[in-house]
């Protein structure tokens, strides 16, 4: 509860140097950044020693917020724009979190094959692609209640992003885990490996 207490003003301070959170957003972190990427949470309970890798983490969503509540799971925070890494880097320092690293790059070219359990992503990209991205760095296997793949947040209208991408991902509405107004329109995708 600390680490969670603590990440206000980690991110403020940070937000006055770099736009890390939309400015008009900071008052409300832990709504619509820290809630949201917690739904991932509230379906899937990762086992110690999973390895996790968050693709296109920005400031640190989901990862740090998950890392926080998974502190025996390994996160791999990955973006290719090196000043917001920074920031989600020196905020996983700050709250003292030891299972946090992160990768500077595209995360195309991030190198180890099925290395990770599970791709984590918070609005990144088009399914199609975060699939494309993901299931190099997944390897194959089940250690808990779902099989090892992709965990993507997302909101709209999916029906043809989804049907773009090829794949066939079990959807839970996030308003089912959190009855608040501003996830009426926001998805939990899986899609196993």
């Amino acid at each position: 509860m600390q680490q969670l207490e603590q990440l206000y003003d980690l991110y403020k301070e940070w937000n006055e140097k770099i736009n890390v959170i939309s400015r008009k957003d900071i008052d409300s972190l832990y709504l619509k950044h820290v809630l949201h990427s917690l739904a991932i949470a509230a379906r899937f309970d990762f086992q110690n020693e999973q390895k996790i890798i968050d693709i296109g983490t920005g400031g640190g969503f989901p990862g740090i917020p998950l890392a926080i509540l998974f502190p025996q799971v390994e996160f791999v925070l990955a973006d290719s724009i090196k000043k917001k890494l920074l920031v989600a880097e020196s905020i996983a320092n700050s709250l003292g979190l030891k299972n946090v690293k992160t990768f500077w790059g595209r995360v195309e070219d991030f190198k180890p094959k099925n290395h990770f359990d599970f791709a984590v992503s918070r609005a990144v990209a088009p399914l199609a692609d975060l699939w494309r991205w993901a299931k190099p760095l997944i390897k194959k296997g089940q250690k808990g209640d779902f099989p090892n793949g992709l965990i993507c947040l997302k909101g709209g209208d999916l029906n043809q992003e989804i049907s773009m991408s090829g794949c066939h991902p079990m959807i839970w509405k996030v308003n089912d885990f959190f009855q608040e107004d501003i996830f009426n329109e926001k998805y939990l995708l899986f899609i196993a490996r």
